[in-house]
C-alpha cells in the first residue's frame, strides 16, 4: 500500500503467451523523451525454471533459473551485474533460505522465518562478509496477523533500529497504513497512508516524512489492461509536481 503504484515514470508492459513461452516488452519515457525497452522472456523445459531472460536496449542482460530437486526445496541462480546462487526450502510453517555471491566470492547470506500458533510469525537474517572475515548484517523481526489488523516489526543497521509497519481494514474498500522507524535518539515517521476501492477506479494515498503527498489511481479499463495514474508533491509546491502514467497489458 505504500510502495506500489506511485511510479513518476511513463511506460507501457505488454505482456503475451506464445504457446509454453511468456514474452514481456516493457518500455519506459525517461523526462528528455528518450525511450528505453526491455525485453524478456520466462518458460520451463525439462524440469528447469528460465524465470527470466531478459535484454535491454543498454545492452544489460538479466538470466534467472530454477528448478526444485525434491519436495519443498529450490534451487536457484541470479544473474545481472552481479551472480547468486540460491537455496530455498519450506516445511510446514518454516521457510529457510540461502545465497552465494559467485561472481566475487564476496557475502552469503541467509534467512529463516516459522510462522508460529496464533498469527505470529517470527524470522531473521544474517550476511556474512568472506572478503573481510566478519559479519556485515544480521537482523530480527516478527509479524502478527489476525482479522483486519497486521502488525510487523523489524530491526534494521544490525539491530541498532526497529522499523513497525502497521495495515488496518477498515472495510472491505478502505484500508490505512503506517511504517515507522525507531531509534535511541529519534523517532521517525517513514509514511502514512490509505487507500479506497472506489467505482472509477483502486485509490492510493500516502503522505512521507518530508511533507511529500503522493497519489496514485489503478483502473483496469478492458479486460487485461490496465492503466495506473499517479502524482508526486511537496506539500502544496507545484512545482515539485511530477506525474507518471503507465499501461500494462
Amino acid at each position: 500500500l505504500l510502495n506500489d503504484d506511485y511510479s513518476t515514470k511513463v511506460s507501457l508492459k505488454c505482456k503475451k503467451a506464445a504457446g509454453p513461452v511468456a514474452v514481456t516488452i516493457d518500455s519506459t519515457r525517461s523526462a528528455s523523451g528518450a525511450i528505453a525497452s526491455k525485453v524478456g522472456t520466462k518458460f520451463s523445459y525439462a524440469g528447469l525454471s528460465f524465470d527470466k531472460a531478459q535484454l535491454e536496449a543498454a545492452g544489460g542482460q538479466t538470466l534467472e533459473t530454477s528448478i526444485c530437486p525434491a519436495p519443498g526445496l529450490k534451487l536457484s541462480f541470479k544473474g545481472s551485474k552481479g551472480a547468486d546462487l540460491g537455496c530455498d526450502y519450506k516445511s510446514g510453517n518454516f521457510v529457510g533460505t540461502a545465497k552465494l555471491d559467485v561472481k566475487d566470492l564476496a557475502k552469503v547470506s541467509s534467512s529463516a522465518c516459522l510462522g508460529l500458533s496464533g498469527g505470529v510469525t517470527v524470522g531473521g537474517d544474517a550476511s556474512y562478509s568472506i572478503k573481510n572475515g566478519s559479519f556485515s548484517g544480521f537482523n530480527v523481526g516478527a509479524s502478527y496477523g489476525q482479522g483486519p489488523l497486521f502488525a510487523a516489526a523489524t530491526t534494521g543497521n544490525k539491530m541498532s533500529s526497529v522499523n513497525v509497519s502497521m495495515l488496518y481494514k477498515v472495510s472491505p474498500e478502505l484500508s490505512i497504513a503506517s511504517s515507522t522507524t525507531h531509534t535511541t535518539s529519534k523517532h521517525t515517521l517513514v509514511a502514512a497512508g490509505g487507500s479506497y476501492k472506489a467505482a472509477f477506479g483502486d485509490l492510493k494515498a500516502k503522505v512521507n516524512c518530508d511533507g511529500v503527498v503522493s497519489a496514485s489511481v489503478v483502473k483496469e479499463v478492458a479486460p487485461k489492461v490496465k492503466v495506473t495514474a499517479s502524482g508526486t508533491m511537496k506539500g502544496i509546491d507545484t512545482s515539485t509536481f511530477k506525474y507518471g502514467l503507465g499501461v500494462t497489458m
